[in-house]
């Protein structure tokens, strides 16, 4: 590694056409670019350069040597305009870690920045579970709820609104409740601890802790979502699940007046050093969009 360093400074000496100019430009003394040439020299066992009082000139072998040496010093150049272009552009892939939940919502977010970046791919990969980000080349994970401790680096796009919801089926069957603890215990779907979870009265800041003994326990949002559609219970749904839904009818939010703690996202990388331009847009699209969606709130909420 010493050499390659050396390398690179005895082309940077005859590209500037001495040892003071090329220490100006490399930000060191004559004396220290002097040393390492007569340094790699040394090793190499010949003369590299014809010193005079006035100018260098290079040896037939010297010439030779500078012209790998220039190669490298390109090969360098070239790895550093890579490394800012990543930085300053979107290129290659982009692995990308999201809840099934957001299969809906990835190409809303992130299609029109890729229609403009054909240089850029996207691998989705879409689980509900936790995945070492490191192990499986994940450049950027969205996670929701509580994160496990980690040495990733997360930054909080928002939180979403969670509402209880039903299908008109199952209202016409059990009626409209005006407090969580007249749901059957029965009836719940869904994560077995979001019923424990503290239900506050938005009025009179009454809270209700509900039990709950689940018909359906899934981590699958999309399946739950699509039973609570079949009238089979009242499920708690995110904002970002339920909105098209309560749009056309299909579902019907519940108890209106009560608040349940809101559920925050999370942008999630494996580094915390500087991340490159296809990461650092994509986190910014992402919570833009999720800003966009009803009942959604921003990172400060």
């Amino acid at each position: 590694m010493e050499n390659l360093r050396r390398m690179a400074l005895f082309a940077q000496v005859v590209q500037h056409g001495s040892m003071s100019a090329a220490a100006r430009a490399l930000g060191m003394s004559t004396s220290a670019v002097s040393q390492q040439v007569r340094a790699l020299e040394h090793e190499a066992g010949v003369a590299l350069l014809h010193r005079s009082t006035r100018q260098l000139s290079l040896t037939d072998v010297g010439g030779r040597y500078y012209a790998a040496c220039a190669r490298l010093l390109d090969a360098a150049g070239e790895a550093e305009a890579e490394l800012s272009a990543a930085r300053h552009a979107p290129s290659g892939e982009l692995r990308l870690s999201a809840p099934l939940g957001m299969a809906d919502h990835i190409g809303p977010a992130l299609g029109p920045w890729l229609r403009d970046n054909p240089q850029l791919r996207l691998h989705l990969h879409f689980e509900d579970g936790w995945t070492d980000l490191v192990q499986a080349r994940i450049d950027l994970a969205l996670r929701f709820g509580r994160l496990p401790d980690s040495d990733w680096m997360a930054q909080r796009l928002g939180v979403l609104r969670r509402w209880p919801c039903a299908a008109p089926d199952w209202l016409q069957r059990h009626g409209a409740p005006s407090d969580p603890l007249q749901v059957p215990a029965s009836d719940w779907l869904g994560l077995a601890q979001v019923p424990g979870l503290a239900w506050r009265h938005r009025v009179s800041g009454q809270e209700r802790q509900v039990p709950a003994h689940p018909r359906l326990v899934s981590h699958n949002q999309p399946a739950v979502r699509q039973l609570c559609e079949s009238g089979l219970g009242v499920a708690v749904l995110t904002c970002l699940d339920v909105m098209p839904l309560l749009a056309d009818g299909r579902l019907v939010r519940l108890l209106p007046e009560w608040d349940l703690p809101p559920l925050p996202v999370w942008a999630v990388t494996p580094h915390r050093q500087t991340q490159p331009a296809k990461v650092r847009q994509a986190i910014d699209l992402l919570g833009g969009y999720l800003s966009r969606i009803p009942g959604a709130a921003d990172p400060a909420a």
